[in-house]
């Protein structure tokens, strides 16, 4: 698949109190996550994630994309654009907290191209998601993205990094489900 990323300038961060329909966006890669109470289902789409995390009636979803692409209004909990860095906490209800933080690192071109180099050796990993998307003509090397979980009893962590090669940056982010 080329890659079409969109432009680092147009992302948004957007959190849901609700799943969203699957339809909304092209998905590369995906992996469900049952452990404990919980279950996870993580998504790379062409412009970054979505991850729907579910803990009895409470559902949650994280969306790293364009601000281009049309995403509902109906129970949006959080929507920023990715700049910079950012920190966000929600007390859902049950006892449920929803942590995160994401931010964009924009980089040398020597540099952007290290990071992904060791990124590309996340592929090994058991416990993580990765894609590596194909070349988009303009630069040799295509994006990648990677998402690690961590699974534990009473929390879920998240780190996902996805490469944007046109613009030499990367987005990172770490999300925290923490049960009461």
């Amino acid at each position: 698949m080329l890659s079409v990323r969109p432009k680092v300038a147009e992302l948004v961060f957007v959190v849901y109190g609700r799943p969203l329909h699957p339809e909304l966006f092209q998905v590369v890669q995906c992996r469900q996550i049952q452990h404990g109470s919980y279950q996870a289902k993580l998504q790379i789409t062409t412009a970054g994630h979505v991850i729907c995390w579910n803990y009895a009636d409470l559902v949650l979803t994280e969306v790293a994309t364009s601000a281009q692409h049309p995403l509902p209004e109906l129970r949006r909990l959080i929507c920023h654009r990715l700049r910079e860095s950012r920190q966000e906490r929600i007390q859902c209800r049950g006892g449920v907290v929803y942590q995160v933080q994401f931010h964009l690192d924009q980089l040398a071109p020597e540099e952007f191209w290290a990071f992904q180099q060791q990124l590309q050796l996340a592929d090994q990993e058991p416990e993580g998601l990765y894609y590596k998307f194909g070349s988009n003509g303009r630069i040799a090397v295509g994006a990648v993205s990677y998402i690690h979980t961590e699974c534990r009893q009473r929390s879920f962590r998240i780190q996902a990094f996805h490469t944007f090669p046109d613009d030499y940056a990367i987005v990172k982010t770490e999300s925290l489900f923490l049960l009461p």
